[in-house]
């Protein structure tokens, strides 16, 4: 169990060598919920995009493939993952298209306003003082702007806790306790969308 934990808990903020193997897995096991959450965007082609949390970098791809005259900028705080999303996203990064910035969501190191989309797939598990984290996304979102997060745990089932007992750090939420943690961020509007089948949430939130 203890060499299982600290794979698991890699997940958090990947680290080493086996933050290597934990960051190339999970840009393949999660592609189905990312593509999932990708169904809620209604996206024009030319957006600013920040994807939070963005890993290995898989999702970035996606996006730069759904705005090819925009730009998508990915943020981790895990120097693995983003040694590896800039290995995956090299020639839109040499274009000039997408950049890879380590940070944290706590302090997001950009302007107001900058973008249109902001995401967070399968990683606010991990966030601490969500209020704040939330305050952050309203912040850098343009009037109009959305910002969507995506969990393969929708909080009303009983399936997740297998995961909490291995996973260092981890919460789960519903819906409803994202959405008022948002709306008490400054968004507007938030929006739920629920797959009790598979077990699976999504919540965005838009900015006025």
């Amino acid at each position: 169990m203890g060499l299982l934990r600290k794979f698991f808990s890699n997940t958090g903020k990947p680290e080493g060598v086996m933050g290597k193997i934990v960051v190339a897995m999970m840009n393949k096991v999660h592609a189905g919920i990312a593509a999932w959450g990708f169904s809620h965007l209604d996206l024009q082609g030319n957006e600013q995009v920040l994807d939070c949390g963005c890993g290995g970098g898989a999702n970035v791809a996606v996006f730069l493939r759904m705005v090819d005259e925009g730009h998508v900028t990915g943020l981790d705080y895990s120097t693995v993952s983003v040694e590896k999303a800039r290995e995956v996203n090299s020639a839109a990064i040499a274009a000039g298209r997408c950049s890879i910035v380590q940070g944290n969501v706590q302090e997001l190191p950009f302007d107001n306003g900058g973008f249109d989309v902001v995401t967070a797939f399968e990683t606010v598990y991990f966030w601490p003082e969500l209020p704040r984290c939330f305050g952050e996304m309203h912040r850098v979102l343009k009037p109009g702007g959305v910002f969507m997060i995506t969990n393969e745990a929708s909080g009303r089932t009983k399936s997740h806790e297998k995961w909490q007992k291995i996973v260092d750090n981890m919460s789960v939420y519903t819906g409803e306790e994202l959405e008022k943690l948002l709306t008490g961020a400054g968004f507007a509007r938030v929006v739920i969308d629920e797959d009790l089948e598979h077990d699976r949430l999504n919540v965005r939130a838009y900015k006025d």
